[in-house]
């Protein structure tokens, strides 16, 4: 993964996101990591007043975008001291919505990984990152990386993957999670959701995911785990946090996992010390 791009709302999860952005390089080839504002103004905001009579003028808006390049130029100077040396930082200020700089960064600068902050600042003046995340996640065409806000960087050394059995050879994306396990050398933890013993029962359409998966990992000698648990979102992280995993990685077909995270109880879990990071591969 050459490239990161880390958007910045100046709220402390975001700032955290770029920390472990940095902190990561030193796992990975990364050469390259964008730092992105959005800063979008509506042309209402420069041609009618507010509710307090004020008419934002072009001289504001200019002061505004540079006063954010400063303190993403200042963040990148920080940043600096704490990536592997040779790592370039590239800041750049976008006046558009938040979700449309994502992805249009995203491609015009060849990016292969976002790295969010799972929750922004509140301030109304801030891109609201946090409340995004499920768009950008769903939009983006590259693997995104959601960082609790209070968690501190950890080598990623063990590696939780959810998987459901259903349609393995279509729904695993291969090639992404072979680019990210070969350079990690992670120990990989397959974990299943399975209340109601499927993998006990001799299922024969059961078996034949099963077996496929076993081929495709084969090489990185996965340990396979299989959780009782009626709620899925809750078994995996307690899981992830038992086994003192650093990443925990949702299939870009489990939509329903990531929203799940985002839900206020398990917002809760990641906000705090234990919670891991989630890589949403593509």
């Amino acid at each position: 993964m050459k490239t990161y791009l880390v958007p910045i709302d100046f709220s402390k999860a975001s700032i955290n996101a770029a920390e472990y952005a940095a902190a990561l390089s030193h796992q990975t080839n990364v050469g390259h990591i964008i730092l992105l504002n959005a800063y979008y103004v509506s042309i209402y905001e420069t041609s009618l007043p507010s509710p307090d009579m004020v008419l934002l003028r072009e001289e504001d808006i200019e002061q505004n975008a540079a006063d954010r390049i400063e303190k993403l130029t200042s963040l990148k100077h920080k940043l600096a001291k704490q990536v592997r040396p040779g790592v370039e930082i590239s800041v750049h200020l976008n006046r558009t919505h938040l979700l449309r700089a994502v992805i249009e960064n995203s491609i015009s600068k060849n990016v292969d990984l976002i790295i969010l902050g799972s929750q922004g600042n509140s301030s109304s003046e801030d891109s609201h990152i946090g409340s995004h995340v499920i768009k950008i996640a769903k939009a983006s065409p590259i693997p995104i990386i959601v960082v609790p806000p209070a968690y501190t960087f950890k080598k990623v050394s063990r590696v939780v993957v959810a998987i459901d059995f259903n349609k393995v050879k279509d729904t695993v994306p291969l090639e992404a999670l072979q680019r990210l396990l070969d350079k990690k050398k992670a120990e990989l933890m397959v974990v299943n959701v399975d209340d109601k013993g499927k993998h006990l029962q001799g299922d024969a359409e059961r078996m034949i995911e099963e077996t496929t998966l076993h081929k495709m990992l084969k090489q990185y000698d996965p340990k396979y785990f299989f959780l009782e648990d009626t709620d899925v979102i809750s078994g995996i992280l307690q899981f992830a946090a038992h086994k003192d995993a650093q990443l925990v990685i949702a299939l870009p077909h489990k939509y329903s996992f990531f929203q799940s995270i985002m839900h206020t109880s398990i917002s809760h879990q990641l906000a705090a010390s234990s919670a891991v990071p989630v890589l949403l591969l593509k």
